[in-house]
């Protein structure tokens, strides 16, 4: 009877929500949606700055596995595109760092869209899940960034 309930509960999740949990590790949560990627990325820059964040960064590590594929002896390619965003939360920051002055290490935080070889047409949006979610400041870090996760594939 669990199960039933699981199975029913994760079709409900993915016929009434724009957006798919794609499977992930322990330590990944990745939304996966259909579309091209510069109109994600797009969602995403718009989905960050709307939490009144400033981009600090955008990354392309994919453009640097694709230029330097032959000099490490990759085989294959891996990505259609793949980017990182860094940004930060002052009021966040603030709060994690007063309850527990270690937490700079989780500033900035980082939220990746990549497109895959295989999968094209596919877009994913992620982040790493902090391993000290008890902290209920390191909580309202994950509320957010799945909040922008969820708003950049809707």
């Amino acid at each position: 009877m669990n199960t039933v309930k699981t199975i029913a509960a994760v079709f409900l999740l993915a016929t009434c929500s724009p957006f798919v949990l794609a499977e992930a590790n322990n330590n990944l949560v990745i939304y996966e949606t259909k579309g091209e990627f510069a109109d994600v990325r797009e969602d995403l820059i718009d989905a960050i700055i709307s939490q009144g964040l400033v981009i600090d960064y955008n990354g392309r590590p994919g453009d640097m596995l694709k230029r330097t594929q032959a000099d490490v002896g990759g085989s294959k390619d891996l990505y259609r595109a793949a980017e990182y965003l860094i940004f930060c939360s002052a009021l966040l920051s603030r709060k994690t760092m007063e309850t527990d002055i270690q937490n700079i290490s989780y500033c900035p935080y980082v939220v990746t869209i990549y497109e895959t070889e295989q999968k094209p047409g596919t877009i994913y949006v992620s982040y790493r899940k902090f391993s000290r979610a008890a902290d209920q400041s390191l909580l309202a870090v994950e509320n957010l960034l799945d909040e922008i996760a969820r708003e950049a594939t809707r």
